[in-house]
């Protein structure tokens, strides 16, 4: 599955109403852990159907990021059910990611 950029404007439709889990990735451009981050986060979108991986750019999505506490990025923050489920900031391998979804 494609990893989605997620907005205000698309954010309950893509999070809150979502049938799967979803890991959303808060991240910057700027930010050297978030692009130490980002493939792994495209990898786990790639090899997994059974959850949605969005994309936030704190930059571009202050709103969310302020929603959402961000204070910490590369901050991972799963959803299921609309409920927050796991969260997790800085730099992990792919292993632990894939545990906070589990």
């Amino acid at each position: 599955m494609a990893v989605i950029e997620l907005t205000t404007q698309n954010f309950n439709e893509e999070v809150l109403q979502s049938d799967v889990p979803v890991m959303v990735d808060f991240w910057a451009s700027w930010c050297g852990p978030c692009r130490m981050v980002s493939p792994i986060v495209d990898e786990i979108a790639e090899e997994n159907d059974s959850i949605k991986v969005c994309k936030v750019n704190v930059d571009e999505q202050q709103e969310l990021a302020s929603e959402f506490q961000v204070m910490t990025i590369p901050t991972l923050v799963v959803i299921k059910n609309a409920q927050i489920q796991n969260r997790s900031m800085g730099v992990k391998p792919k292993e632990e990611i894939l545990d906070m979804v589990q």
